[in-house]
Parts: C-alpha cells; structure tokens; sequence
C-alpha cells in the first residue's frame, strides 16, 4: 500500500491511495471461509458448499466489500497520523480517478479531493474591548415570582361582590329585539364567565360590582370581538353558527369565585428552596432575586460570545477557502435540495465555517476540555432552567439527576450538551483574557438586542 498527499494550493490536495492484492487478499479469504459457514445450496450441508463455488458466486462483491474497508481505513489512518486538517470528506477526482473493475483488476488507485483548513493566527487580550451586559433583576420579576409561589398554595373561596379576576357562574338566555327571553333561543345553565377575558371594556363594565342574583343584559358576540371559539364555549353551540349570534343575552348571576392567594409563611419557603434555606419574607427574596441572577449568566455569556465573534471575524477577515470543492460537498450533502440552494446559502455557510474554525483555535489554545462531570452539571443546569420557567426555582437533586440521566439516553442532547459545556467554558477563559466594557441592561432592553 501507498499513499500520498499532494498539495495544489494553500487550501486544496490530492489524496492518492494505491492497492496492492497483499493490502486486502487476507481479509477477503478470511470474510470468504466465514461465509462458507453460511451459504446453503442444494445437495450440499450447510458449511460444505465447496470454496471454488462460493468464490464463484460471492468473491467479486466479497472483494468490493473488503477493498473498500481498506481504503476507507486507509484515508482515516493517514489524516488522523499525519494530522491534516480537512474540511468535510475526501471526494473522488472527478478527472484522475480511474474505473474500477473487480472482475479484471487486483490492484487499485483511488484518487480523492481533499479540502484543507485555511492556516490562520487568531488571539484576545487586554486591548480587546467588549461589553458585557448584566440584567437586571427588577422588582417586579422577583414579586412575579413571589405571587407564583403564593399562588400554589391559594384557593378559591365564593364572594358576595364581583371583582376584576373573578369567576361568575349563572344562566345565560338569548334576548329577542324587545329584550325578553327569546322564545326558543340559547340558553345555558351553569355558564361561566370571566369578565376580565372580554375583549370591549363596554361590555366588561356591564359586570363591574355585580352581586349574586344581579340580572345583566350584555352581547357576547360585541364582548368578545366575534371571536367564533370563544363564543361557541359560552354559547354551547359550534363555533361557526356562534359567530353569527349577535343578539342580547340575559346573565343572573348564581355565584361568584374568586381566588385568593396562599400566606407567604415558612411552608412556601421550604417548598421554594429547601426546609429552613430561608426563614424570613426578606430572605425569601433575596434568595429569589440571587437564583434569578444566576439564569441569566447564561444570557449574558451567550451575547458576549456573539460580540466575541463579531470582533473575532473582523481581526480575521476574510480566508481562502476551496470554494468548487466546497460547493461538491454542499451538494452532496443536501442533494435533495439542488445547486440553487447550495448557491444561495455557500456564503452563510462559509461565514459559520469561520466562525468554527476559530472557536477551534481558541478551543485549543484555552485548553478547553469536556469532561463527563461537565455534561452532567449541564444537563442538569438544562432541566433546572426548564423548572425556573415554570416558577420552580429550587429542585430536588433526584429530581434533577432523573432528568439529566434521561438527556444523556439521546445522542442529540448529549451533542447539544456538549457544545453547551465548550462555550460556558470559552466564555469563561476569553472574559478573563479581554477588557470588559460592564453594562447592567434590564431585560426588556436585552431583548431588544436580538430583535
């Protein structure tokens, strides 16, 4: 066997790769006897088909199969020993590359396109400027939160006066163009409303203060802007003829639900952050505001690597690459979208190519390593951000280690994962590299950045 590399320009070679009978006859004798084993014919036992026979009939595909490994081994082994830095997959030379016949041939070369990685320099330090925003956590957020908590523990109890938010439940009849019950119109036992959902704040007025046993005169179809869902729910009829009902309707009003929240005591505490982390309102939140904090370095770093890129591909600007060759293997790997797509998305697709390679480098030259520790403390901060969404800002470690242990049963997650743990710690190293231009933003100004 031999192989070469033969360079044509700064970011494009030739890989030659030639075959001797030595480099693959062991193996296809081997996969044959295996195969003999195998094969029944009739008027043989199985394993007693002779071996001229099976070569006759399996050897040419059997010898296909086994050059094949050899050559993919082969282009493995060498960019891998001699650390040469492709990009995508070696391509068959569309113009050296020679057909192939295993009825004839016992030696063969295989010449194949290799896209090189461009040779570029890239580094931070102190003269590097790049901000880095802080979000603030408002008040707001942390009574928001507060409320969530409180919230759980509440209950619904039965008033005697309606109040924004409340629940009324009573019947509903159909008025006609006089305003008496319409002879055979709607009519719904047990409706229920909420005034604070309608969409005209005429007909929300209608219900301000009502009392039980009050009889209202409101228009659902006006209340609720048409909307044919919401009035088929109330009106217990399908949505399209719903839609059409414009009439008057008569409520009497039977009860009236309001829900009150839970008291903000120790119980709420421990159910939030564990029993006895925090025993005073005043430490509940600040605990808040701290746990709120900590999501959102995730944020912050996320926008720092953006900026960290832009500045980054700025210093590096724009680098050789092999586009023909690129634009093959573009192709090949989305055939089924054609050479228009490949046209109108080559440059993005270089641009992120870039960006790659860099990272690459800083990866290599921060020592960034992932180690199994990292993906699990990742998972688990992933299932934990899951949980702040929905107000859980303090879950059980089982919990948690359950639900890390079900990501890492999928490869997607782990990669995720993974690229997740690189760029929490690339953060890290170039912020400590880079001058930081500190900014605290709120959250609604942070937002607006990605608009």
């Amino acid at each position: 066997m031999n192989v070469s590399l033969q360079n044509i320009d700064k970011v494009s070679a030739l890989l030659t790769i030639k075959l001797e009978k030595a480099d693959y006859q062991e193996k296809v004798d081997k996969s044959l006897k295996s195969l003999r084993q195998k094969v029944q014919m009739p008027g043989f036992r199985k394993g007693m088909v002779p071996a001229s026979l099976v070569k006759k009939m399996y050897g040419k595909s059997v010898m296909a199969e086994e050059v094949n490994k050899v050559l993919q081994e082969s282009v493995y082994n060498y960019i891998k020993d001699n650390k040469v830095n492709i990009l995508g997959e070696p391509l068959p030379n569309e113009e050296k590359q020679q057909n192939v016949d295993f009825d004839t041939m016992d030696e063969f070369e295989f010449v194949f396109d290799i896209a090189l990685a461009p040779e570029f320099n890239v580094e931070v330090g102190a003269a590097d400027k790049v901000d880095y925003y802080t979000i603030e956590v408002s008040d707001e957020m942390v009574e928001n939160q507060v409320k969530m908590y409180t919230q759980r523990t509440g209950n619904y109890e039965k008033v005697d006066a309606y109040q924004e938010n409340d629940m009324l439940k009573g019947l509903l009849a159909q008025l006609d163009e006089d305003g008496n019950t319409k002879e055979g119109g709607i009519q719904v036992e047990g409706a229920v409303l909420m005034p604070s959902y309608m969409k005209n704040d005429e007909q929300k007025a209608v219900f301000a203060n009502a009392k039980v046993n009050d009889v209202l005169v409101f228009n659902p179809n006006t209340a609720y802007d048409g909307h044919a869902a919401e009035l088929g729910s109330l009106l217990k009829i399908d949505k399209e003829i719903a839609k059409d009902v414009k009439s008057n309707f008569s409520y009497q009003v039977e009860e009236i639900t309001r829900f009150v929240p839970g008291e903000l005591n120790q119980e709420v505490f421990d159910q939030a952050f564990g029993k006895d982390v925090v025993k005073t309102e005043e430490e509940f939140r600040a605990k808040i505001k701290e746990e709120l904090a900590s999501r959102f370095v995730a944020d912050s770093d996320y926008k720092f690597l953006i900026d960290v890129r832009k500045l980054l591909m700025e210093k590096v600007g724009k680098l050789e690459f092999p586009d023909a060759l690129l634009k093959r293997i573009m192709l090949l790997n989305n055939q089924e979208k054609g050479e228009e797509f490949v046209a109108e998305n080559y440059d993005k697709s270089v641009e992120e190519l870039t960006w790659h390679l860099i990272k690459e480098k800083l990866v290599e030259a921060n020592a960034v390593k992932v180690e199994q520790d990292d993906i699990l403390k990742m998972a688990k901060e992933t299932t934990k951000t899951q949980f702040a969404q929905y107000g859980m800002l303090s879950v059980p470690e089982d919990v948690l280690d359950n639900y890390a242990q079900e990501m890492l049963k999928k490869k997607e997650s782990v990669n995720n994962l993974v690229n997740r743990v690189i760029e929490t710690k690339l953060a890290a190293a170039l912020k400590a590299q880079v001058t930081l231009e500190n900014k605290t933003v709120s959250i609604e100004e942070f937002n607006k950045m990605f608009e």
